[in-house]
């Protein structure tokens, strides 16, 4: 079989417009249109518009392709897709998440050039609480076998045991056999042959999240003695299994320190381009997670590769809604029709995938208040363990929104923001925020709800629970036989969630909300200083990020993360978060979403004199705060943070973190810049292919790099022998556009992603007024 990239030269446009331009896919043709304040229910999308779009591609094809086996895969086209080949329908499906595969052996003209149209339906709006993006947003393959063929997809490999470690390969094809070889390091190890076949494999390296080991499977099908096709997939030994007393992974007692995850890349929108999967993963693995939920729509085949590749466990989730509607145009419309076929592309997909170690079927759906919902809960589980028996099935089951359907009540909130705003004092609202967010908490530990949630909870394998916490230590009475795990909790939340992980066997783990920001569902976690935020609603236009991530959009770890990643263990330094000094005299608006707007930043030019409240986490007993030499203070450490509040001063901020007989444990510096501030340019690879998309960070330091927390201003980039593919900032509040070449940066940070498509050199330059033009040259190779 041979796959060949088919993601160049697509002719794209807008119904409605005459304008067609050139673009290579993944593409995402929402993140380019002008946003309108007045769209209804705007801010789920950021307020983006939708539409239709098309894109079309002309190829040759051979005419001894005649005589091959001739397949399309579009990984994921948003939404309500149509395929045509010569202007026949060939495909289609209405999920914007998931593949579609076209055989298009009998619809080509062989000897000529063929046509391949493909068109996304976007305009019906809304239909999804966060940015979707639009039209083909993840990559397109062509693969081209004989006509006795492995299938594609068509190698299962599942692990039997893992000492000794066997697996299984089951083959589906048309020919007459399969010779098996497993590969470890570019060597064969071991041989096999048949169909279906149990294969031991000596000294065999585990896949975990310590020790992340792929293999290669090689099948070779012959067909009257003859070798027709041939077909390598990788995979990892990965025994899972869970009981009331935890989650084991190849035997060993597995904690999830987990994030969900949006599907969108920030300034990218939501194309989806391998090396931003890789990096995100990459980053979200340093900062500590062991996994992630992919919230709340199926991961790209990027992302389950980097989790593979890195050891970071995945919960795959199908989708946010079941046949009972949360917006207008949603996925609800269409879901009774198509959820069987949506997990079977889920599974056949994933299987091979070690890093998937349990599906869930939903995220905080309503349905299951009655017994129609219980029972196809029930039917999807039954319906994934025949496909897949070895992993696990969960659901992120909000227990207050169950118990308010069953009631009558409208859980999804909804009105308008902006008014919401106005009649809405920022302290009126700062008080109601921890009210409003212990309410879902504690309303999941009621007798009423636990009664009503009990039937689709216990038809899980594990159960997932959204804002309930409170339920954590009554399981093990309760529900001696439940497993439980944290599909969604609070960020500020981590340190009692994970005491209770660690207490409680049946409790696997933790997944907050969220572990990288996202686009839409606009300020549900920001704090900001505006008149137009005191809302429990999405915030109005311009709002345009989410907020709550414990990584923002460019990939940089705020204090949320620092927090998780002490709390777990895995950060050994004390982190030092300073709240923005040059808010003198301005109370934030907060958010359910987010406990702190704290930055590692002690550089406020401007500032001196200000008031500065400092947050310090350490794993200690007590910390240290030292302000240019001199001891501010020595205080205790309670679940893992300490509050010191003084005057901002120039120089060197120190916190060193002791334990209980007052020896050092270790220690962490913040610095203020000096003299003038400047543009600086940094690669974060230093060897780049060409092709392949390179992130750049463009931020406002002094000489010495540290980043200017308070001068931001207005840059402009452009990109001679490459492409400019996007640059912007983490500002939640902007109408400058990500694609523009010009964007201002926020806390002195901003981010350009290029791309060069063949060998050679391309420069990157930034200008900004005031500041020395400065450019930095990359070899492409």
């Amino acid at each position: 079989m041979i796959k060949e990239d088919f993601n160049r030269n697509w002719e794209f446009y807008k119904e409605g417009s005459n304008e067609r331009t050139t673009v290579d896919l993944p593409h995402d043709a929402m993140i380019i249109e002008q946003r309108n304040p007045n769209m209804a229910e705007g801010n789920h999308n950021a307020y983006f518009p939708g539409g239709v779009y098309y894109y079309e591609k002309t190829f040759d094809v051979p005419l001894d392709w005649k005589d091959k086996h001739i397949e399309f895969e579009f990984e994921s086209v948003y939404h309500n897709s149509k395929v045509y080949i010569n202007n026949v329908e060939v495909g289609g499906r209405p999920n914007g998440y998931l593949p579609i595969h076209i055989t298009a052996n009998d619809h080509l003209k062989y000897g000529e050039t063929n046509t391949i149209r493909v068109v996304a339906d976007n305009s019906n709006l809304p239909n999804s609480r966060w940015y979707t993006g639009s039209g083909i947003y993840r990559p397109v393959y062509l693969y081209i076998s004989n006509k006795h063929h492995i299938q594609h997809e068509g190698m299962k490999i599942s692990t039997l045991s893992y000492d000794p470690a066997v697996i299984k390969v089951d083959t589906a094809h048309n020919g007459d056999d399969v010779h098996l070889e497993i590969i470890y390091d570019g060597k064969v190890i071991v041989e096999g042959r048949g169909d279906s076949t149990e294969i031991t494999i000596p000294d065999a390296k585990l896949w975990s999240d310590e020790t992340p080991n792929l293999y290669e499977c090689r099948a070779i099908l012959f067909k009257d003695d003859m070798i027709v096709d041939e077909k390598i997939e990788k995979f990892g030994i990965c025994k899972i299994e869970w009981s009331p007393k935890g989650l084991f992974i190849n035997g060993k007692e597995t904690l999830l320190r987990g994030g969900c995850v949006h599907h969108d890349h920030g300034i990218l929108g939501a194309a989806t381009f391998n090396e931003s999967e890789d990096r995100r993963v990459r980053k979200l693995k340093e900062a500590g997670y062991n996994a992630i939920r992919s919230s709340h729509n199926p991961a790209s085949i990027a992302m389950l590769e980097a989790c593979d590749k890195y050891g970071m466990y995945m919960m795959d989730e199908t989708w946010d809604m079941w046949f009972e509607s949360k917006n207008t145009h949603d996925y609800a419309l269409h879901f009774m029709d198509w959820y069987k076929k949506d997990i079977e592309s889920l599974v056949n997909r994933d299987f091979n995938h070690p890093c998937v170690i349990m599906y869930s079927i939903g995220n905080e759906v309503s349905e299951p208040k009655d017994e129609q919902g219980v029972n196809l809960a029930k039917e999807m589980v039954e319906y994934i363990h025949a496909l897949d028996s070895n992993r696990a099935v969960t659901c992120g089951i909000n227990l207050m929104i169950i118990f308010c359907s069953a009631a009558g009540i409208d859980w999804s909130g909804g009105g308008d923001a902006a008014s919401e705003a106005e009649v809405m004092s920022s302290t009126k609202y700062n008080e109601m925020v921890p009210i409003w967010g212990a309410a879902m908490n504690r309303a999941g530990a009621s007798p009423e709800a636990d009664k009503l949630t009990s039937p689709v909870l216990d038809a899980l394998d594990i159960a997932g629970y959204n804002y309930a916490s409170s339920r954590y230590p009554l399981d093990g009475t309760d529900h001696p036989d439940r497993i439980v795990v944290g599909t969604e909790t609070y960020t500020h939340e981590i340190y009692k969630n994970w005491e209770m992980v660690k207490k409680y066997p049946y409790l696997i783990g933790d997944f907050m909300w969220t572990s990288w920001d996202y686009l839409g569902e606009v300020g549900i976690g920001s704090w900001a200083y505006s008149g137009d935020t005191a809302t429990m609603s999405a915030k109005p236009y311009p709002w345009l990020l989410a907020g709550p991530g414990a990584i923002d959009i460019l990939g940089n770890m705020d204090a949320a993360g620092a927090y998780a990643g002490i709390v777990w263990g895995v950060r050994t330094e004390p982190y030092i978060g300073v709240r923005p000094v040059n808010q003198q005299g301005n109370i934030p608006i907060k958010a359910i979403w987010r406990d702190t707007n704290a930055k590692d930043s002690w550089s406020w030019k401007g500032c001196v004199g200000n008031d500065a409240l400092i947050e310090v986490y350490a794993d200690a007993a007590s910390v240290k705060l030292f302000l240019n030499g001199e001891l501010l203070e020595q205080k205790d450490i309670f679940e893992c943070k300490a509050i010191f509040e003084t005057k901002y001063a120039i120089g060197e901020l120190v916190a060193v973190a002791l334990d209980d007989n007052g020896n050092e444990i270790s220690r962490s510096k913040l610095t203020s810049g000096t003299g003038n501030v400047q543009i600086s340019i940094d690669s974060e690879l230093e060897v780049i292919n060409n092709g392949e998309i390179a992130y750049i960070n463009i931020n406002l330091t002094d000489e010495n790099g540290v980043v200017e927390s308070n001068a931001d201003q207005l840059l402009s980039v452009t990109v001679s022998g490459g492409e400019l593919l996007a640059f912007g900032s983490a500002n939640p509040r902007t109408e400058e556009q990500y694609h523009a070449g010009q964007f201002t940066t926020y806390y002195g940070k901003a981010l350009a992603i290029v791309r060069k498509k063949e060998a050679g050199e391309m420069t990157i330059k930034v200008t900004g007024e005031g500041l020395k033009d400065t450019s930095k040259t990359l070899t492409v190779k």
